[in-house]
């Protein structure tokens, strides 16, 4: 199996997409992972993806905007609020790229109750916001505290946001950790996939000025080591297809 080539633009067009939302004002920290302890959390069917011989683990907090049907409105307050998520990257049995989510923390109940029925992912739900300061509006820091289904697990990250990576700036692990066009999940023994399209990304260099979390390790993985790579983005109107199982 060739795993597919990873694009920085959309590879597919969504037709019918059933869910459109925006992933705003995102930082992203990765850490390099031995792929043997990542694989061994992923199900039947899955492989981990990696780069330069590692896996990689991804903390990463943003704001969700305007969750909607496509062609109707956005639902309110329900439909924007903060997310912090714990990912992976995958490469399922026909050699497709796609993003796995060890978890994903939001501050509304609801929503997190719909996605976990709907597309099977790990939603959880707590405390969670994000502030803007410094002198120049660069500083962003963003808290997560879970409060269901198991509370306890937190976090709080500070970055201050630098210049914009363009043309040969962005390296191919920008892309490796970046354009990916997919989310797996499972239903019990049954593997989960759906399409997703958007923009390409812009990334900005960021500077990680604090860290505190203990998600890492309730997603039952190794402390991270290293230092990690850390990117920021504006964000993406991102559109996205029912989940469906994968015939394998």
């Amino acid at each position: 199996m060739t795993p597919e080539a990873i694009t920085p633009a959309s590879p597919h067009s969504i037709r019918r997409a059933v869910m459109s939302q925006g992933w705003y004002d995102l930082t992203a920290i990765h850490w390099r992972y031995d792929p043997s302890a990542v694989q061994a959390l992923l199900p039947d069917g899955f492989s981990v993806d990696t780069f330069d011989g590692s896996a990689w683990i991804g903390l990463i907090p943003f704001r969700m905007e305007r969750i909607r049907v496509p062609h109707l409105p956005a639902f309110g307050p329900l439909s924007t609020f903060p997310e912090t998520n714990i990912r992976t990257y995958i490469i399922d049995p026909a050699g497709r790229r796609a993003v796995w989510f060890f978890s994903l923390d939001i501050s509304r109940l609801v929503p997190a109750l719909v996605a976990r029925l709907t597309y099977r992912l790990p939603y959880c739900w707590g405390r969670m916001s994000i502030t803007t300061s410094g002198a120049d509006g660069d500083i962003r820091t963003y808290t997560s505290d879970r409060r269901w289904p198991k509370g306890g697990a937190k976090s709080s990250v500070a970055v201050r946001i630098g210049t914009e990576l363009v043309g040969g700036e962005l390296s191919d692990l920008d892309h490796f950790l970046s354009a990916r066009w997919a989310l797996g999940s499972t239903w019990g023994h049954r593997l989960l996939w759906a399409n997703v399209d958007h923009p390409a990304w812009r990334l900005h260099r960021a500077e990680l000025l604090d860290l505190d979390e203990s998600l890492v390790k309730a997603a039952g993985l190794p402390a991270s080591a290293g230092e990690p790579i850390v990117r920021w983005s504006p964000g993406v109107e991102v559109r996205i297809e029912r989940p469906r199982i994968l015939r394998c």
